[in-house]
């Protein structure tokens, strides 16, 4: 490859981030919109990019009722660590097309066993086959559940918070407003990994890096479209939260992003915005990584960095 077909991109790439795009570029035949769901899901969910990392904990499996039926989802807790623990309920990344309890379920370990927080993870329902808003129902109804069963399964009622990466990410933040317009107790933080908050696609970074490796522009606008469907009513914050007329009165956050991922400068603005409003926020830029590298930890040295990171957020809250 000539340096002038080599993208700018590439060269802000770390050493693991540019072995990550060439095994991305093995993986896939075509870009995702041309893959298509099924296709997408038996490529992207069955092809792990490293050896699973091996954490012992406890894991169980839950069956958690809400208004479109029951969804499936995880609980997670170290070893060690007992009854009344806090709790971190996260939703999965994967553009609300794609992903898995088992594609989070390294991350989920790993955050139980180094914050000593529970993880209760999501299987939440998934576009096209049921679009907006019926993930983010399954989460709103999945937290409620969990309040109110929380001293069944061990979990203080008091120490409930909520996270995701990218379209979890977005499922989280709405459910925060969700909660916040309901009048409801709210998560005690959200921690949100490059979470797509917006649906306009005009900062910077999505021409920046519009053909990035795994989530392109074109891609992210796929994913949207699936989400959403052909009815989708703009600027409904609960689809997209950049779109609230008021942050005012969420939950503390923890934002992560990464450097060359076309959702940056969205994941950015929203930590921004949430400043501007009043609410107590962490952001911080992992440089040189693609988007998604967060729950690849045994690939990226910086997902271990931004696990450790999370735990340690965790960890204060506790304690405080």
């Amino acid at each position: 490859m000539n340096d002038d077909d080599i993208p700018a991109w590439w060269k802000l790439l770390d050493d693991d981030a540019k072995a990550v795009a060439q095994s991305i570029t093995q993986v896939l035949s075509k870009p995702i919109r041309e893959l298509g769901p099924e296709q997408a899901r038996v490529l992207l969910n069955t092809a792990p990019l490293a050896e699973p990392i091996t954490v012992w904990d406890h894991v169980e499996p839950l069956t958690v009722p809400t208004r479109g039926g029951s969804i499936q989802a995880r609980l997670y807790r170290a070893t060690g660590v007992h009854g009344n623990s806090p709790a971190l309920v996260y939703a999965h990344g994967g553009g609300f097309v794609l992903g898995t309890l088992d594609g989070a379920d390294e991350l989920c370990r790993a955050i139980a066993a180094g914050s000593g927080w529970a993880v209760v993870s999501l299987d939440y329902r998934l576009a096209p086959e049921n679009p907006y808003p019926a993930a983010l129902h399954d989460c709103v109804d999945a937290y409620a559940w969990l309040v109110h069963s929380a001293k069944d399964l061990g979990i203080d009622p008091d120490r409930i918070a909520i996270g995701g990466d990218s379209a979890g990410g977005n499922l989280a933040a709405a459910l925060c407003l969700h909660r916040r317009d309901a009048g409801s107790p709210l998560p005690v933080t959200q921690v949100l990994a490059y979470p797509a908050v917006d649906e306009t696609f005009t900062a910077p970074s999505w021409s920046e890096f519009a053909d990035a490796p795994l989530l392109s522009a074109a891609d992210a606008q796929w994913f949207w479209e699936q989400y959403v469907g052909p009815g989708h009513t703009k600027n409904d914050c609960f689809a997209a939260p950049m779109r609230a007329e008021s942050l005012r009165g969420l939950p503390p956050a923890l934002i992560l992003t990464a450097e060359v991922d076309p959702i940056r400068d969205d994941a950015e603005a929203y930590a921004a915005r949430l400043r501007q409003d009043g609410v107590p926020v962490t952001q911080t830029r992992y440089t040189g990584v693609l988007h998604g590298f967060f729950t690849e930890i045994g690939v990226y040295a910086q997902a271990k960095q931004a696990v450790d990171e999370v735990c340690v957020h965790l960890r204060a809250l506790a304690q405080g």
